[in-house]
């Protein structure tokens, strides 16, 4: 983005003083009338509120604990007194929003295969609006499930399997679990074979819920592998027969066993309520480092967490819409889902195949669900945020001058008054609003989690959607809790203060030269702490050494990041113990912050750098943007098919010298920057095996495909 000072001096001084005059007439009065009735509540400017103290350390000691202001003296378990367990949740809402929309999905209008120009077949839908449960008959839907498994003979304290997309019945389904007290076992619908099988082996479980794409996709032909397994519900309607499937194994619809749960006999067995110690979730991760881990976490700990997360979101109510299409096996989706449960709002569902008009399965010409559902609020990984900024940023260039000189404008003006604490009214609408309608046109509250977010994302994110960012941290461990910045904090590369629910201390790493007495700030290893702290790996007492109790009780997990807290209580995620990796020469190389650093490159789409510690310099896979390869191609005079462009030893060396120069940009240490790189021509997916469904990197994996090449790379031939 070019700077204001690059631009002319005549153009900016016109641009400033339209902008002036405009907020002069229109906004000056609503501008002293709620700097008024700011100043009566005591609230302050937003700028005065991002200033302000997010955290300190209760004992003094620069390693912490620190938690937020006002939480010093004790720590908050839980939304309202009483409400316990999640099916209270859950009740307590449909009890105070029984008529409101609570959870929405878009009808199929018409559905056709679209062949590309290379031959490619995609599957392109036309959908309708929204259709919609209110809580009453969610809760009723959730009831008659609950009561249907039961008959199906699913008994208390039993795990049970859910194994789906992100949808409505998926929380159907888990609301029913957790009023039997059934413990749900949750599996990424990604995940291959291998990983299946070992989740629902080791949870013996003998019912499992999941949809019939992946049924017959995935879970069919594994059953023979999970002995204990008796019963299938499949949560589409059609078809209502199964045949073909090994003796032992039923399947069924969910509208068939909810009609099961709807029999006097079944409807008066009653029901054993869960306790707030009790499992609600076995969590499995989704293997980034091997092979996944169950994580144990109880009604108490998730309560616990969402406590925390509601209280960072303003003004969170029943008139917010929720857009859910992250998957809700991650904790991140779960999470935010259920805090929209608990206040009412109403969550339309989506995928990321139909996320937005352009997305890769709408029928062009027809709407995304973003545009139809118009969301107020919203949850990203940084990869999705990163790939709208890059597309947003390519439209820009393609401009005419006077646009873009328009855009830029814009851009610079409204970032240095964000700074301040102001609004930009009249770019919002003038220039913005089409970018803002990329997301509906109505988000006022972005959550970003699951891996760091550029600062240029963060600040692209800010201006042009016209909402703040809540950059988060947190882990399955930690019920997704840790940390969020306060929504008029604009600062970028920080995760905010603790949460209500949780504190943090620094721990010593002497061999990564972490301190808690590092000056300017303290750093070391992050330790979480509280009530969101999950109970530990299921069948795992190897991995459970990372959990500890202190002296008062209190559960802590050591999360092997490595932080830095701020002046002001804010953390600063700055390294990762697992990947820190030393050099021949002695230097460490953090490979997540060479990747981070690099990712802003619009010639990368995604990065892996590795690093071996009996080699001298680090190496690199790289997927890269196909719209800037192939102009750098054109460019250099490089000839030959997308593959052709991607296994060229000459195209290779032209994108490092582009990738170097990026580096040095960015300030990254000689020794950080890779030496030598690979081009894939294929993107890494989650169904690809080698990125986790939050798009984190599966390193393992990566250096398994790419064996050859890091021979090769490293001069073994």
């Amino acid at each position: 983005m070019k700077l204001k000072e690059d631009l002319n001096p005549m153009l900016l001084l016109l641009f400033q003083v339209t902008v002036w005059l405009y907020s002069i007439l229109a906004f000056l009065p609503s501008y002293l009338f709620s700097s008024v009735s700011e100043s009566d509540a005591g609230l302050g400017s937003e700028q005065e509120r991002a200033q302000r103290l997010k955290a300190h350390s209760v004992t003094g000691r620069p390693a912490g604990p620190y938690r937020a202001m006002g939480t010093t003296k004790r720590l908050v378990s839980s939304l309202h007194p009483g409400v316990d367990t999640l099916d209270k949740v859950f009740e307590d809402a449909s009890r105070r929003f029984p008529d409101r929309d609570c959870l929405g999905t878009r009808e199929v209008v018409m559905e056709e295969d679209e062949r590309q120009s290379n031959g490619k077949v995609f599957k392109k839908v036309i959908l309708g609006q929204y259709r919609w449960l209110s809580y009453a008959e969610t809760h009723k839907a959730a009831a008659r499930f609950g009561s249907g498994l039961a008959a199906l003979g699913q008994r208390a304290h039993n795990n049970i399997a859910i194994f789906c997309e992100t949808r409505a019945e998926w929380v159907i389904a888990a609301q029913a679990c957790f009023m039997q007290n059934f413990p749900l076992v949750t599996l990424y619908s990604t995940l291959g074979g291998p990983a299946i099988t070992h989740g629902l082996n080791e949870t013996e479980v003998s019912h499992i819920i999941t949809s019939r794409e992946l049924l017959e996709t995935r879970l069919k032909f594994i059953l023979l592998e999970v002995p204990r397994l008796q019963h299938i519900i499949v949560v589409d309607d059609t078809p209502t027969k199964w045949p073909g499937y090994p003796r032992g194994i039923s399947v069924h619809n969910m509208a068939t066993v909810q009609e099961l749960g709807t029999k006097p006999e079944n409807v008066s067995r009653g029901r054993k309520q869960p306790m707030p110690s009790d499992i609600a979730v076995i969590m499995y991760t989704s293997g980034s480092t091997g092979i996944p881990k169950g994580v144990m976490i109880s009604h108490s700990n998730i309560i616990a967490g969402i406590t925390g997360m509601a209280e960072r979101i303003p003004n969170l109510g029943e008139n917010d819409t929720y857009i859910g299409y992250l998957p809700l096996a991650h904790v991140l989706e779960l999470s935010a889902e259920l805090v929209c449960v608990a206040h009412g709002c109403r969550i339309g569902y989506s995928s990321p195949q139909t996320l937005a008009d352009q997305s890769t399965k709408i029928k062009k010409g027809s709407k995304g669900d973003t545009s139809v559902l118009q969301p107020t609020l919203m949850a990203a990984v940084p990869e999705i945020m990163d790939r709208i900024y890059k597309n947003v940023m390519t439209k820009v260039e393609e401009m005419s001058s006077a646009q873009r000189t328009l855009f830029t404008l814009a851009y610079n003006y409204k970032l240095e008054q964000l700074s301040k604490g102001h609004s930009t009214p009249l770019c919002d609408n003038l220039v913005f609003k089409k970018v803002r309608s990329l997301l509906g046109g109505k988000t006022r509250v972005l959550l970003s989690g699951g891996a760091p977010l550029s600062a240029a994302t963060q600040r692209f994110m800010n201006v042009c959607f016209c909402c703040p960012v809540g950059q988060g941290y947190g882990l399955t461990e930690t019920c997704g809790a840790g940390t969020i910045s306060e929504m008029w904090d604009y600062s970028t590369g920080r995760v905010g203060g603790p949460l209500v629910c949780s504190e943090i201390k620094l721990k010593d790493w002497v061999e990564g030269c972490y301190h808690s007495t590092d000056t300017p700030n303290p750093r070391g290893e992050i330790l979480i702490g509280g009530p969101n702290v999950t109970m530990g790996y299921y069948k795992n007492e190897a991995k459970n050494q990372d959990f500890f109790v202190d002296d008062n009780g209190q559960r802590w997990f050591c999360t092997g990041d490595i932080g830095e807290i701020h002046p002001d209580g804010c953390l600063k995620i700055i390294d990762r113990k697992k990947d820190l990796v030393k050099l021949q020469a002695g230097e460490y190389v953090s490979l997540g912050k060479v990747e981070a650093m690099l990712k802003n490159c619009p010639l990368i789409d995604n990065i892996c750098a590795y690093a071996n510690s009996d080699e001298m310099y680090v190496i690199g896979f790289v997927v890269p943007n196909q719209k800037h390869l192939l102009s750098l191609a054109e460019q250099y005079r490089i000839r030959g098919s997308w593959e052709e462009l991607c296994n060229n030893a000459a195209m290779e060396e032209v994108v490092l010298q582009v990738i170097t120069e990026a580096a040095l940009s960015a300030q990254l240490e000689r020794f950080e920057i890779p030496r030598k790189i690979r081009l894939s021509p294929d993107p890494w997916t989650p169904e690809t095996g080698l990125v986790t469904d939050a798009f984190k990197l599966k390193r393992q994996q990566l250096k398994s495909k790419y064996q050859d090449d890091i021979e090769r790379m490293y001069g073994g031939k």
